[in-house]
C-alpha cells in the first residue's frame, strides 16, 4: 500500500511540475501579431487596402477595344427599356437620343424618379459612366433596375455609341503620359557633381582659375 501511495504521490507531483512549466513557458514565449508588420509579404493585401482608383473615361477611350460598334452590341441589353433613335418613343425608360449634354432627368413627358430628378446638372462622360456602373449608387432610390456595367471599357463603348446618336460631345482628354527619365540618365545626388557624358570633355578648373587671375 505504501508503495502505491509513493508512486501516486510522485505521479501527482510530476503532473503539477509539468502544468507549472507549461504556464511559465506560455507566458515567456507568448506572441501576438504586431500592429505593423516588419516586412511586406507579396500577394497579401492589408484590411482596407488594395482598392484601385477608378479608370477615367479619357483613359478608357484610349484602349483600342473601345469602339462604337462594341457599344451598339452592348446597348442591346438596354433596348428592352429604351429607344435611341431620333423621335423614338419612351418606353419603360426614356428615349436616349441626344442624351449626352442634356439635362439629367430633363426629357419632357417622362416621369423620372425623385432620386434621379434631384441629381441636377447635365449628362457628361464621367457622370454617365458612374450611372452605367451602378444606377442605384448614382441615384439611390431610382426606378431603374439595371444592375450596371462593371467594366470601364464596356461603359466607354456604350457612351461612345450613345454620343454618336445625336449628342456629338467632344471626347474627354486622355491622361498625360507619365514622365519617364531617359535611359541611363540619373540626377546627381546632393553634394555630388554631375558626371560628363562620354562625348563631353571634362572642364579644367585649373585653367579657368588661371584665366581669372590673369
Amino acid at each position: 500500500m505504501s508503495t502505491f501511495n509513493t508512486a501516486a504521490g510522485w505521479a501527482l507531483a510530476g503532473g503539477i511540475v509539468a502544468l507549472g512549466s507549461s504556464i511559465v513557458m506560455s507566458e515567456v514565449f507568448h506572441a501576438e501579431r504586431p500592429e505593423t508588420m516588419g516586412y511586406v509579404v507579396e500577394g497579401v493585401v492589408e484590411d482596407g487596402g488594395g482598392e484601385e482608383a477608378e479608370m477615367s473615361m479619357g483613359e478608357a477611350l484610349t484602349d483600342t477595344s473601345v469602339t462604337a460598334e462594341r457599344g451598339e452590341n452592348l446597348f442591346g441589353r438596354c433596348a428592352s427599356c429604351h429607344t435611341i433613335n431620333q423621335g423614338g418613343a419612351s418606353g419603360i425608360g426614356p428615349n436616349l437620343y441626344g442624351m449626352l449634354g442634356s439635362q439629367i432627368a430633363g426629357q419632357s413627358g417622362y416621369d423620372y424618379s425623385d432620386a434621379l430628378a434631384g441629381i441636377g446638372g447635365s449628362w457628361n462622360w464621367d457622370n454617365m459612366s458612374d450611372w452605367l456602373a451602378s444606377p442605384r449608387n448614382f441615384a439611390s432610390g431610382t426606378k431603374m433596375s439595371f444592375a450596371g456595367l462593371s467594366d470601364p471599357y464596356d461603359r466607354a463603348s456604350v457612351i461612345l455609341y450613345m454620343n454618336e446618336q445625336g449628342s456629338n460631345m467632344a471626347l474627354p482628354a486622355a491622361p498625360p503620359p507619365e514622365a519617364e527619365a531617359e535611359e541611363g540618365e540619373e540626377a546627381p545626388a546632393d553634394g555630388e557633381e554631375a558626371v560628363p557624358a562620354e562625348d563631353e570633355a571634362p572642364v579644367d578648373d585649373s585653367a579657368e582659375a588661371v584665366d581669372a587671375e590673369g
